[in-house]
């Protein structure tokens, strides 16, 4: 039988209860770029952000969507390069962000949400982060 060979997270989709504002804040606070637009009914109804090599978020228009702790997914996480840079950068912008913390798998994480909820969570590896080093860990929250 063949295995799936999965390359990587080619994209996560959120709803957006106003696009503008939305393509805003993960362009001006998080520093991605559109990549492209999609249109319905001869409008605008969502676009494709970066997040790095061929992964991507996926945004549509959903003005009715609610977010809350019981969805599915609970949060989308973005590697950044430096976690101080990218809290201090946030805040600059206005938006509240947690401080950072070292988590259970010894990675640098910090926490804020998008105009509609859609919580995020910033990630910086370490060395001795357990994504790379392995062995199991004790969650601690």
């Amino acid at each position: 039988m063949t295995q799936i060979d999965v390359k990587q997270l080619a994209h996560v989709c959120i709803f957006a209860n106003d696009l503008a504002e939305t393509r805003d804040f993960y362009r001006d606070v998080l520093g991605m770029e559109v990549v492209f637009n999609f249109t319905r009914k001869n409008a605008w109804y969502g676009f494709y952000l970066g997040a790095g090599g061929r992964s991507n978020v996926e945004v549509f228009l959903k003005p009715e969507a609610e977010y809350s702790d019981r969805n599915r997914i609970n949060h989308l996480c973005l590697e950044v390069a430096s976690i101080d840079d990218a809290v201090a950068h946030i805040r600059g912008r206005g938006v509240d962000v947690t401080d950072k913390a070292l988590g259970c798998d010894e990675t640098w994480q910090a926490w804020l949400a998008d105009p509609n909820g859609v919580r995020i969570e910033l990630f910086e590896y370490t060395a001795r982060s357990a994504q790379f080093t392995g062995g199991d860990r004790v969650a601690n929250w």
